[in-house]
């Protein structure tokens, strides 16, 4: 009885023995594993950085009295869109008439002083050494400078006086969409008080401050120094809305940053762009995409490599049939692919799909394979031969040779 079961334990473990060695063999048990495999192409990509921001009025005016008195009248609709100069707020203009009337008065007054004071002038210099003499030249002299100064003098009054009569209409000082009043009519106002009547915003273009990371901006210019980077003549941007739709519009820089965020640590960019339909209103928060340039690198799927915990980006590449994982040097992403600057070569072949259970060294069989409009893995069609092609024919022995080894295996 136990002689038997000693057997029996023994044939087994002889078996397994026996059959560990010929499953690890590729040609006398599993074949190699099929992977699917893409050709990497050098080539130039568009450098885009994807920052955060925010949408600010390019303009933003406060409209204020500049005169005071009492409010008779608002000229505008809220809401609306008014143009630069137009009338806004009426104030009382008694008083300022008056004051415009009297200064008219002054001014006549002065000019006909300045007459006088002409004519006395020529008449003395005429008789000069015979009726006058030099002192009373050089005194009719002086009293028409003085009479000419007090002309100007009240000029000036009059001018002062026909703009105090001009400001009792509060005008818009820049074209964009008025707010609705602070003040209603009957009400006092003061000149150049600190509340304001009414705001108008500018919001066509609209501004968009964009934030990058001051450490960002130091690896684009060491990219720059070193070759990689090559930078556009113009920075343009595009935006993304809140909803997740792309704004139709591109936008160009209207002045870089040159300081950094004590707070943040980040750089503030400001781009320009169209805005006809006041879709971006100030204080939205927006994502832009800003195309730097274009730098020399391969563009990798992002679905062909692994990145590790400490986040080490890597890929398998198939040399001499074998696979062998290399790590990666990105440069961001361009359209779901991973734009990789070290690492791979040009025209070497990547492992795009059968990703799983790889190790170093492995023997494998490639399938070219390639990517659809959504990304998703394709194999690549080949034409079939036609019939009688001699690769037809020399399909069958292919089948009985892949038959034999199964054979003799059993």
């Amino acid at each position: 009885m136990h002689k038997t079961k000693f057997s029996t334990g023994a044939a087994m473990a002889v078996a397994m023995f026996i059959a560990w060695p010929a499953g690890a063999q590729a040609p006398g048990g599993m074949p190699p594993k099929q992977v699917g495999v893409v050709t990497l192409t050098r080539q130039n990509v568009p450098r885009i950085v994807t920052l955060p921001g925010r949408a600010v009025a390019a303009s933003d005016a406060e409209i204020r009295p500049r005169v005071s008195g009492i409010v008779t009248g608002i000229e505008y609709d809220p809401g609306k869109r008014i143009e630069a100069g137009a009338p806004m707020f009426t104030i009382e203009d008694t008083t300022y008439q008056a004051n415009l009337a009297s200064a008219e008065a002054q001014v006549s007054s002065a000019q006909a002083q300045v007459t006088q004071a002409q004519s006395s002038y020529e008449r003395t210099r005429k008789l000069l050494g015979s009726g006058t003499t030099q002192a009373q030249v050089e005194t009719a002299l002086a009293t028409l400078d003085q009479a000419k100064a007090t002309l100007q003098s009240a000029e000036a009054a009059r001018t002062l006086a026909q703009a105090d009569l001009n400001w009792t209409t509060v005008t818009s000082p820049i074209a964009g969409i008025a707010s609705v009043a602070d003040i209603s009519v009957g009400d006092l106002v003061t000149a150049n008080q600190a509340d304001a009547l009414a705001t108008v915003t500018q919001l066509d273009p609209i501004e968009v401050d964009m934030y990058e990371p001051s450490s960002r901006i130091l690896n684009v210019l060491d990219d720059i120094s070193e070759g990689i980077l090559t930078l556009s003549e113009t920075l343009n941007a595009t935006l993304t809305l809140e909803n997740g739709r792309t704004y139709q519009a591109v936008g160009e820089m209207v002045a870089p940053g040159v300081t950094v965020s004590t707070s943040t640590g980040s750089i503030d960019t400001r781009f320009r762009f169209k805005n006809p339909d006041n879709l971006i209103l100030p204080g939205m928060f927006l994502r832009g995409q800003v195309e730097l340039g274009s730098i020399s690198a391969i563009l990798v799927s992002q679905s062909a490599t692994n990145r590790d915990k400490v986040g080490n980006l890597s890929a398998w590449v198939v040399e001499d049939g074998k696979v062998s994982e290399r790590q990666l040097t990105e440069a961001g992403n361009y359209q779901q692919q991973w734009i990789v600057t070290e690492g791979l070569e040009d025209g070497e072949t990547l492992v795009a799909d059968g990703l799983t259970g790889l190790q170093e060294g492995m023997e494998v069989v490639t399938v070219p394979v390639t990517y659809d409009d959504q990304g998703v893995i394709r194999e690549v069609q080949q034409d079939e031969p036609a019939e009688g092609d001699a690769p037809a024919e020399d399909a069958a022995p292919a089948e009985d040779d892949a038959a034999q080894p199964a054979d003799a295996t059993e």
